[in-house]
């Protein structure tokens, strides 16, 4: 049960990698592109504009289901980061410097 709660939440959360972030970007060009070229095409051939605005928008709604959901497929190379440091002796080793003057 606790393993399906974190796969709940972690799919609440809506992480994803920036590899993730290049394919939804790549999917939104896709699929806006096809969807927009099969509605004017269709409604072309049938001289129809509600047929065309129906079309385009059921591609519109089928591009935000794709893309909008934290799907997993987009979180699958997560990078890993540095874990913070906290205490007193944080900022040691570190030699920051801001107008000349020594920070830490």
């Amino acid at each position: 049960m606790d393993q399906l709660l974190e796969q709940a939440r972690t799919v609440y959360e809506g992480e994803i990698d920036f590899e993730g972030q290049r394919l939804a970007e790549l999917l939104t060009y896709a699929l806006l592109s096809i969807s927009g070229v099969v509605a004017f095409l269709a409604g072309f051939v049938t001289q129809d504009i509600y047929q065309t605005l129906y079309i385009g928008l059921g591609g519109t709604a089928l591009t935000f289901l794709a893309v909008v959901p934290p799907w997993p497929f987009f979180n699958q190379h997560p990078q890993p980061w540095l874990r913070a440091k906290t205490g007193p002796g944080a900022l040691q080793g570190f030699n920051i410097e801001v107008d000349g003057q020594k920070v830490s």
